[in-house]
């Protein structure tokens, strides 16, 4: 039976009146610091912010995030967000993972990056992020969506942005998905279909501060879900292929408030500069092995620079860094890291940038 065809058979019991109780999700980051998991809580009333929701605990001997001796993890609600699935006045909550001592968890890097983005300077400055988000659509037997089984399409030049039968794969996926971010209250700004077959791209912002972090977290838990409902998987790998394909990057777009006004290009090249001297450090956050999963993306082709240098340019797509041409000849806006990788932490993504740019850090 498939997922569509058993669907009546599960809204017999979703459409049953849940009385006052509502049903609270709560959702976390793994030890892989990529994978994500969740479970529900009942709780006695509809909250109005996840700071009325309690701290709970799971297992995390079974997550990679404690020993069997002593197992137990706390999580600790940090946003919330209208439940897409569930609906009604049930919620989902976004979760920071805490140790036995209380301590940050191996995969929390969320309290680092709020202890950065609440540094009297960075507030001040409002730091703005938008992520696009690439990944990739696989079938359940782990083959791209819609390429021949033992075999590849036809070379790439006609999937980006496309449309029709036989260019595009999943986009079932990508509306369900667009409308879960938009129901549950994620700002996604958009989305398109991305130059290998099966490739997607969303994008999330803008957002200030911390918000860009959990933004995204809660938008890669949505596409898990509705995939999940689609029967399809999915894969935020920097080279989900090798050869002459993609890969798949998370795009950071920055800028702070003087780089938004009128004159504003000077304060996004000394930005630039600052971003030069630290590349070492950049790619060790920009994806959770410290670089070694963007060493099979960042290679100088396929749309990216090298890992091994910076560099910087207008328009330019194969630069580490780019200034989009519409903010180079209006002399203000943003500028857009290349780096990160699709299964990147945006908030050491977000956290780095800020303490390179804005703080002054340097290696």
């Amino acid at each position: 039976m498939t997922a569509t065809e058993s669907r009546p058979l599960l809204d017999k019991y979703m459409s049953l009146d849940q009385g006052e109780r509502v049903q609270v999700l709560y959702v976390w980051i793994d030890g892989t610091g990529e994978s994500m998991r969740c479970k529900t809580k009942t709780v006695d009333s509809e909250p109005s912010s996840h700071e009325e929701l309690p701290i709970w605990n799971f297992d995390g001997s079974s997550t990679y995030q404690a020993e069997g001796c002593n197992s137990d993890v706390y999580l600790r609600p940090v946003a919330m967000f209208r439940d897409p699935f569930r609906r009604g006045k049930n919620k989902i909550v976004l979760c920071e993972t805490l140790n036995f001592d209380h301590k940050p968890g191996v995969s929390n890097h969320r309290l680092s990056c709020i202890q950065a983005m609440d540094e009297p300077t960075v507030k001040s400055s409002k730091p703005w992020f938008g992520i696009e988000q690439e990944y990739t659509l696989l079938d359940k037997d782990g083959h791209p969506l819609g390429w021949p089984k033992g075999g590849f399409p036809g070379p790439q030049g006609p999937y980006y942005c496309a449309v029709g039968t036989g260019n595009v794969f999943g986009r079932d996926v990508v509306e369900a998905h667009y409308r879960a971010c938009l129901y549950a209250g994620v700002k996604i700004a958009g989305t398109n279909a991305e130059v290998m077959p099966a490739q997607w791209e969303y994008q999330v912002g803008p957002c200030e501060g911390i918000d860009m972090g959990d933004q995204l977290w809660m938008s890669r838990f949505l596409l898990y879900r509705v995939s999940e409902d689609f029967g399809y998987k999915v894969s935020f790998d920097p080279k989900p292929i090798p050869g002459d394909w993609n890969g798949a990057g998370a795009h950071t777009n920055y800028s702070t408030e003087s780089m938004r006004k009128e004159g504003g290009i000077k304060q996004i090249y000394e930005a630039i500069e600052k971003l030069s001297s630290r590349h070492t450090y950049h790619i060790s956050m920009y994806d959770p092995k410290g670089g070694e999963d963007n060493k099979r993306r960042l290679t100088g082709r396929h749309e990216t620079a090298s890992i091994h240098s910076f560099s910087h340019g207008v328009a330019n797509r194969g630069a580490s860094v780019r200034i989009p041409r519409q903010c180079a000849e209006d002399g203000s806006g943003y500028l857009e890291d290349r780096r990160p990788a699709s299964n990147c932490d945006p908030y050491r993504v977000t956290e780095a940038i800020v303490r390179t740019t804005i703080m002054g850090e340097t290696d």
